[in-house]
């Protein structure tokens, strides 16, 4: 369910000349039973409100006075969002015959023509206040109060985000909450104006139109949703925009160092760009420090499912999940004890928006099935990066909706998708393609697949040294010390650990794979540096360095790159 909320206009828009009719509050009913909110926002005052409309407990927020005050039915607390209207204010503009006014906590309402009067009491007085129109009814109020700021003062409490609120009006004082919420509609009476600002135009006249929009709610949920703020470009051919959205899972795969966590960084960028909250699962440190983020967990300790639940419960926190200080073996465990919490915030809230699990054949091994990966049965807004496609759980792999294929082997990615479900192979996977495109393939609905540029980091991305300094790289990726008769087996599983050991095994050991160039093999093939490679190619090759010479450059190689302090490192 992405559609967590609605938020309507009363007058025009849900009631039918100040009344509601029983078919729509029987509709708000089924809307709320569907675990959704609902949310009033009028430029009404309570008392009035009140009296009109007596079923106004059905709504979980309600916000009057143009978004001036903030109600909660269930408590009965009322919370001025703005100042009250100066008196100085109410008394010039009876002095210059406003005799049609209403004063509430901040409001002060009236009808034209008295707007020219108020505009001249505000300009000699020089308050900052600001008039508002409603279709005839003229509203004053400080100035930067609407029904958008008391929109976003409601969901605050409420712990939404305003992507994943319906919004639907009908006047004038509509335009900036259509434009806040993630889908904005106007009922079929609305003004013109009003009706250009709505991705959604609503065949329905007020009360009718607001039950078209909840029955589509119900119905639809995510087709609502489809205009461009819901859309993250992932690249871009001939033809045009490659966009994912909200309802997709998308797979990036591809082989080693050939830009998959550039590309995820790329779409990170993006979402955050939209607003869209992030959870971003990190095995091996690749997102740390990520702009826009809070990291929960390093190299030393391992993160926990209350600190990330706490960071995502404010709709504005992203929250990278650094399992570089968790064992390789122990990550698909850690990975399925805080999905059931996830998967509850989500139901609840719609958020986190997306997760972006990399490594997801270390998280989400073949090996378990959806039970034992805790997996949802509503996987949507979800992006898995992975070397290994066919060593991901098939449960995790059948939501895929679209694939990101990068590299040398990107037609083989997409042909074992296609293997894992049976299914054949897509149209344009035999076209030649060049090292700088990505091979996109929309899986559901299927269409041909498509050579893209993809998008790139708008930042240079920062080389995340504490991954290899002070992380756990699994059994494959780490070094293993084991002499000339293979008499040793001791593990080195970052480079921190690689120094310790280094410095304190003997000679011969420490030659046989230095003259076999294992080190440098090491640097390039795991650690991904083909600099600190070649340096240390060079060390083994030097055979005039004595053993505890050739130990202490690589060692401040190494220190030079990895361990040094940041303002050091490169």
């Amino acid at each position: 369910m992405y559609v967590m909320a609605l938020a309507t206009d009363y007058d025009g828009t849900l009631a039918d000349y100040g009344a509601v009719r029983p078919e729509t509050l029987e509709t708000l009913k089924r809307l709320k039973e569907s675990g959704r909110k609902l949310l009033l926002v009028t430029g009404r005052e309570l008392p009035d409100l009140k009296s009109v409309f007596p079923e106004i407990d059905v709504f979980d927020k309600v916000v009057v006075e143009n978004g001036a005050l903030l109600y909660t039915p269930e408590t009965g607390e009322e919370r001025l969002l703005a100042p009250s209207p100066p008196e100085a204010f109410i008394e010039r503009l009876k002095e210059k015959g406003v005799d049609r006014m209403s004063v509430g906590r901040s409001i002060v309402a009236t009808w034209e023509p008295f707007q020219t009067a108020a505009l001249e009491a505000i300009n000699e007085l020089g308050l900052e206040l600001e008039i508002i129109f409603n279709k005839g009814a003229v509203m004053v109020l400080p100035t930067g109060v609407n029904k958008a700021t008391g929109l976003k003062a409601a969901l605050k409490e409420m712990g939404l985000s305003f992507l994943n609120v319906v919004g639907v009006g009908d006047a004038e004082n509509d335009h900036a909450l259509l434009r806040m919420c993630g889908c904005g509609a106007a009922v079929a009476n609305a003004l013109p104006a009003l009706k250009d600002t709505a991705d959604v135009v609503l065949e329905g006249v007020r009360g009718a139109g607001v039950e078209q929009l909840m029955n589509r709610i119900m119905e639809s949920d995510y087709a609502l949703c489809a205009s461009a703020r819901h859309q993250v470009p992932i690249g871009e051919d001939d033809e045009g925009q490659v966009e994912i959205g909200p309802q997709d899972v998308l797979l990036i795969a591809g082989s080693s160092g050939i830009g998959k966590s550039r590309l995820a960084t790329a779409l990170a960028e993006r979402l955050r760009e939209r607003h869209f909250q992030l959870c971003i699962f990190d095995p091996e440190g690749d997102y740390e420090g990520l702009e826009g983020a809070v990291t929960v967990g390093n190299g030393s300790v391992a993160p926990t499912g209350r600190e990330v639940l706490e960071l995502l419960a404010n709709p504005d926190d992203n929250v990278v999940v650094s399992a570089t200080g968790v064992e390789p073996n122990d990550r698909p465990e850690f990975f399925a004890n805080l999905m059931p919490d996830l998967s509850a915030l989500r139901a609840r809230t719609g958020r986190p928006h997306w997760l972006i699990i990399d490594e997801a054949h270390h998280l989400m091994p073949a090996a378990r099935d959806s039970a034992s990966l805790a997996l949802s049965d509503d996987r949507s807004g979800m992006i898995m990066i992975t070397v290994h496609p066919d060593s991901v759980s098939p449960d995790a792999l059948k939501e895929i909706t679209a694939v990101a294929a990068l590299g040398p082997k990107a037609r083989d990615v997409i042909a074992t998708i296609c293997s894992v479900f049976d299914e054949a192979l897509p149209a344009g996977l035999d076209a030649s393609f060049g090292e700088d495109e990505v091979l996109f393939w929309r899986r559901t609905p299927p269409t041909p697949v498509r050579r893209i540029k993809a998008e790139q980091p708008r930042e240079a991305r920062k080389r995340h040294t504490r991954k290899y300094a002070e992380g756990r790289l699994g059994e494959e990726a780490s070094f293993y010390f084991r002499g000339p008769k293979n008499e040793m087996n001791l593990r080195a599983h970052n480079l921190t650990m690689f120094l310790q050991i280094a410095e304190g095994i003997d000679d011969r050991t420490w030659e046989h794979h230095l003259r076999r160039g294992d080190y440098s093999k090491w640097f390039e093939e795991r650690i991904g540096d083909e600099e600190l490679a070649g340096e240390a190619a060079g060390i083994e090759e030097d055979r005039s360095l004595s053993p505890a010479e050739s130990r202490q450059r690589l060692a401040e190689a190494v220190r030079r790159r990895y361990t040094a302090p940041a303002s050091e490192a490169g």
